[in-house]
């Protein structure tokens, strides 16, 4: 049974800096790619962050690109994003999906799972 289960979230000020990790579990994880997405209050999901199975590639979208890395600890099953310089606009639940590729994709239909996310609030 396939699990993917976010934690880090919280309440971070302006400026400040949160880590979030997806701990896996049920699937061979080093085959797949990963990704980070998110939605805000009353808007659509917007991908954030992917990265390739063996780690060896990342992509970001323009919005949080220069601000936040996306990792993965194969041995772990776990993937991580690390959130710095946060805004209010980075406020929204953050989701990790499992891509149906060893690639990453910024299509949510092809994500195979998703885990149930974990609350990011960026306010002073």
């Amino acid at each position: 049974q396939v699990q993917l289960v976010e934690s880090g979230g919280g309440l971070a000020q302006p400026g400040g800096s949160l880590r979030l990790s997806c701990a896996t579990s049920g699937f061979t994880f080093s085959n797949y790619g990963m990704s980070w997405v998110r939605q805000a209050p009353g808007k659509g999901l917007e991908w954030v962050s992917g990265i390739y199975g063996d780690g060896g590639e990342t992509y970001y979208s323009d919005s949080v690109k220069g601000r936040f890395t996306i990792s993965r600890d194969n041995a772990k099953s776990t993937v991580y994003l690390q959130m710095n310089s946060l805004k209010p606009e980075d406020t929204a639940l953050y989701t990790c999906a499992k891509s149906i590729f060893l690639r990453v994709t910024t299509n949510d239909y092809e994500y195979s799972h998703w885990g149930q996310g974990t609350q990011v609030t960026v306010s002073s």
